[in-house]
């Protein structure tokens, strides 16, 4: 019986890696990875040579049973390409293929776009909802948002710059004039944070090119 470790990773700043992430990222015998150019990136700064190998929802079956073989006989871990795996993430389907092999699943906690937005928007965090990604396709995205404005707690997405000026406008349409913060870039040296409504928000952010992760809380 072997062990996955679930590593988070940092969201922009490579400081805010841990000490024990840091630690089994060098020393595990497989890395499983999002997309494996972003963390040969993360184990450069370590001077790590860790084996390294993508899993994400496009794999085949192979791969997974090569993850599960390698378990077999040591310790693997899994990283996401930005925070903590499985959380808007692919890799939830290899935690429950290992638990069913009989493996270990060890949690190693790290940052968390979620929970960073949350506190630094200035909304109640004690209770809310996570979307995800907002859909892509206007109709789809517009009945996710009308679904979730009886929520009593903060919401909480992830939208692409691309599609983040459309997505306010939906949330405008279907949630109101409700207090948002837009949260961009967290960690990072150009980290932006706007607190206003959906319509001061739209009207901020169409002046200029809009780059990086956002986070809308």
């Amino acid at each position: 019986m072997g062990t996955l470790f679930i590593i988070g990773t940092p969201i922009g700043n490579l400081g805010d890696l841990s000490p024990r992430a840091a630690d089994l990222l060098r020393t595990v015998d497989l890395l499983v990875a999002e997309d494996t150019r972003v963390t040969r990136k993360l184990l450069n700064h370590l001077d790590a040579t860790t084996p390294c190998i993508s899993y994400h929802e496009h794999s085949n079956p192979a791969q997974l049973e090569r993850v599960l073989d390698a378990l077999e006989s040591g310790k693997v871990a899994q990283v996401t390409d930005a925070g903590s795996p499985t959380v808007s993430d692919p890799g939830a389907s290899l935690v429950e293929a290992a638990v069913s092999r009989g493996h270990n699943v060890v949690a190693v906690p790290g940052p968390s776009a979620i929970t960073t937005a949350l506190s630094i928007s200035g909304m109640p965090g004690d209770r809310f909802t996570f979307l995800g990604f907002l859909p892509r396709k206007g109709s789809e995205r517009r009945s996710v948002l009308s679904a979730a404005a009886n929520e009593t707690g903060t919401l909480v997405a992830f939208e692409t710059p691309q599609r983040v000026l459309s997505a306010l406008e939906d949330i405008g349409s279907a949630l109101g004039e409700r207090r948002i913060a837009v949260c961009r870039e967290m960690t990072k040296l150009h980290e932006e944070v706007f607190r206003g409504t959906a319509s001061e928000a739209i009207q901020y952010f169409s002046g200029g090119r809009i780059r990086g992760e956002i986070v809308l809380v």
